[in-house]
């Protein structure tokens, strides 16, 4: 049996990843399957549920309509529980019959800023990662962890793998490679570079289904719908896509067979996905907290939320990814209504808590490129400006501490975040953050844009009625 290690068994992977896995081995392909763990002490009670469950869980999927289904999924053979020095994980990793290593740790999770490079001056844990590796423990973050797991891997004689990154960042083969190899550049291990760069391949992929935290009532229906008390069930929407670069050097599943699309270029889809649905999603998110909903089809069926997210990506997000000298292969017109069609699923209970996190890193990674790109031809971004001005008023409440539910965001500096807030000109010291903008910082159309588009957020909240 051939091995894929996945690293952060959320429930995105388990609605996602194992799902694909399963329906081979269902088709009596069962040369793949999945052991996994994460690299932190997260969902340790999940975790023991998986443990306790044999890898096994249920899946329910909902439709727009709010049909639904039930899969039990057993794709996953091994529960790996967490140990704060990962041996058994780096043991897992280190086997000649793990041929990929893939993982699922959230856009922040890989720390990188401008020009693809390690922000070591922000996060103070991947600092703290770099020292702990030196020292001769466990890294705990993707660098760190894959760094452990791949110096086993090496001196064991293991062979070649492939690091497939599932995460919503753009080529996010490309930019957690680079990471990586910067991550080693740091630790001064010259051999482990040479080993990595000529053993391991990172393919560039593109996922797409929305899978909220699973709530209680989600193992309740499924209790009542197939009588198993499963303690791990977790639910979706019945969408579902994975687009991947095929790149691998040590041997796939036959993914192709259940549904993959497996390209030579991810580029467009990419584009399509992270600009059309990550943004749109969290400018829902935002909208909607602002004004006192809790979940993402609320705000989706509200009329003015709903024509910024569509005003969004009809008057400057499809120009720039559909032109005459680059045209798009996607209809993004029918993608567009299709992702609203998705948000405004009741059935799903996605809430803006899960969809709002992690703003600084989704402002410059879904959102900037547009504001970009359109400056760049001389062009409005007024609409575009809509997304990041309700980002900051989001914060503002936030900094009051007026929002009803804990803000997590890992790229953040929660002082300076603060400091900007109180700021005589919070608009200005928003469109000053490199964080968020780079180069693009108190870029003079951008701080106008800004303004325009923070006073007509006010006036949403203002005349918003519930």
């Amino acid at each position: 049996m051939t091995t894929i290690l996945h690293l952060g068994l959320g429930s995105f992977h388990r609605a996602h990843q194992a799902l694909y896995i399963h329906k081979l081995r269902q088709r009596g392909d069962t040369e793949w399957s999945i052991t996994g763990g994460n690299l932190r002490p997260d969902m340790l009670a999940t975790m023991e549920a998986l443990q306790a469950q044999g890898g096994a869980y249920t899946l329910e999927t909902v439709t727009p309509q709010g049909e639904r289904s039930y899969t039990r999924i057993e794709s996953i053979q091994k529960v790996i529980p967490y140990q704060d020095d990962l041996a058994p994980l780096i043991a897992a990793g280190a086997e000649a019959a793990t041929r990929i290593i893939s993982f699922t740790v959230t856009e922040a999770g890989y720390y990188l800023g401008a020009k693809n490079q390690l922000d070591w001056a922000t996060f103070a844990d991947l600092r703290a990662d770099l020292e702990a590796v030196k020292a001769g423990r466990a890294g705990h973050t993707i660098y760190g962890g894959l760094v452990s797991i791949l110096r086993a891997r090496m001196r064991s004689g293991a062979g070649a793998v492939t690091l497939m990154n599932c995460d919503n960042l753009r080529h996010n083969g490309e930019r957690s490679r680079a990471g990586l190899l910067q991550f080693i550049d740091a630790l001064g291990d010259a051999a482990l570079k040479a080993w990595v760069e000529q053993n391991t391949s990172s393919p560039n992929a593109m996922v797409d289904r929305i899978t909220p935290r699973p709530t209680s009532d989600v193992a309740e229906r499924v209790k009542a719908a197939t009588g198993w008390d499963d303690q791990a069930a977790i639910m979706g929407e019945s969408f579902i896509q994975w687009v991947i670069e095929d790149n691998f050097i040590a041997g796939r599943p036959a993914w192709e067979q259940v549904g993959v699309e497996m390209v030579q270029s991810v580029d467009a889809y990419e584009e399509a996905k992270i600009r059309l649905l990550n943004a749109t999603h969290s400018c829902i998110a935002w909208a909607g907290t602002l004004v006192s909903y809790q979940y993402i089809h609320e705000g989706t069926h509200d009329s003015v939320i709903r024509r910024f997210a569509y005003d969004y990506v009809t008057d400057d997000t499809i120009p720039v990814l559909d032109t005459p000298e680059k045209p798009s292969p996607l209809d993004l017109r029918a993608y567009r209504d299709v992702v609203l069609d998705r948000f405004g699923n009741p059935a799903i209970c996605d809430t803006n808590q899960r969809v709002a996190m992690d703003g600084y890193s989704k402002i410059p990674g879904f959102i900037a490129p547009t504001i970009r790109e359109r400056l760049a031809r001389g062009e409005s971004i007024s609409s575009v400006s809509m997304l990041p001005a309700l980002f900051l008023a989001y914060l503002q409440r936030w900094h009051r501490g007026e929002i009803a539910y804990t803000y997590q965001d890992q790229a953040m500096d929660t002082a300076a975040a603060h400091a900007m807030c109180e700021s005589a000109d919070p608009v200005a010291a928003f469109a000053a953050d490199n964080v968020l903008w780079g180069a693009l910082a108190s870029h003079p159309q951008l701080v106008g844009a800004l303004r325009v588009a923070h006073e007509r957020v006010g006036l949403f909240v203002k005349n918003h009625r519930r």
